[in-house]
């Protein structure tokens, strides 16, 4: 299986990547993903230059594609190197590319890159790629809503919007021959409550994700961490609380699975959704 990987200098991303990279080159997992493509505005990654990476697997290869051009994936010859020289009968995404919506200059920004992008990427690895199945997991986030109110935030009504748009996609020619959607809603991402994930939390810490400003080092992010995180790994609310390591496992598993829906209590849209109760539950944390 071919896995498709974006947002690696993100958190979210970076946790994936580093899951990847710590799988036992014979576990079942890792011997289902033969390579990982990294799609990044960043001709490199940094988990991959770090010396302390992790080398268990083996057996993925994996590379990075420079890409600077996320509604034309034509463009520098992207697709054709995504499709290689072997035809993927089963392709696996996990798009974990996103901005904070206040590092945005405007709705329309933050639209694009949260809403237009994923959807240009699911049709175009859907039919050009044209693998017999390929499921793609969105990463959207506590707080969307596909029934955004008055008061729902701009990030809740646009990834909502792109939760729903992706499902309705699967459901549409040409692309419901081989699309599976799913939207994974993390809650408190945090990085910080298992020691095998500090070299996740520092590199996360100290890159921009390709944003322009500190992946953790908005206003907000910073208040999370001093005043929620902690509490989250008290175990007071696990349903919002979002440990990578778990998170990651869980998000590779839905990505390289048999893409059927998930039956779980806080999956939504007939399994399609799943908030991150359903995630933490998929992980064993929460019952």
């Amino acid at each position: 299986m071919h896995l498709i990987l974006t947002g690696a200098t993100g958190m979210v991303g970076t946790a994936v990547l580093h899951h990847i990279l710590s799988l036992p080159a014979t576990s079942p997992i890792a011997q289902k993903i033969n390579r990982v493509s990294i799609i990044s505005r960043r001709p490199e990654i940094p988990l991959l230059q770090h010396p302390d990476r992790p080398k268990q697997n083996t057996f993925t290869q994996v590379k990075v594609l420079h890409h600077t051009d996320f509604k034309d994936f034509e463009k520098d010859g992207l697709l054709a190197k995504l499709k290689g020289e072997e035809q993927d009968q089963k392709i696996a995404v996990i798009w974990a590319l996103g901005v904070s919506q206040t590092l945005t200059s405007s709705e329309e920004q933050y639209d694009e890159i949260t809403r237009i992008y994923p959807l240009e990427a699911a049709k175009a690895f859907s039919q050009t790629l044209e693998p017999k199945q390929l499921n793609f997991v969105y990463v959207s986030g506590e707080g969307a809503t596909p029934s955004p109110g008055f008061m729902t935030p701009l990030f809740g009504r646009v990834k909502g919007r792109t939760e729903t748009e992706l499902i309705e996609l699967m459901d549409t020619q040409p692309y419901s021959k081989n699309l599976k959607v799913f939207n994974v809603r993390p809650g408190g991402v945090d990085a910080g409550a298992e020691a095998d994930q500090k070299i996740v939390n520092e590199l996360t810490h100290a890159n921009d994700g390709g944003t322009g400003g500190t992946t953790r080092n908005t206003l907000g992010m910073r208040a999370m961490e001093k005043l929620l995180l902690p509490v989250f790994r008290s175990g007071v609310y696990k349903a919002m609380h979002s440990p990578t390591a778990e998170m990651a496992r869980v998000m590779v598993e839905l990505a390289v699975g048999d893409g059927e829906p998930v039956n779980v209590r806080g999956a939504e849209a007939g399994g399609r959704t799943l908030r991150n109760v359903a995630l933490r539950r998929l992980g064993g944390s929460v019952k």
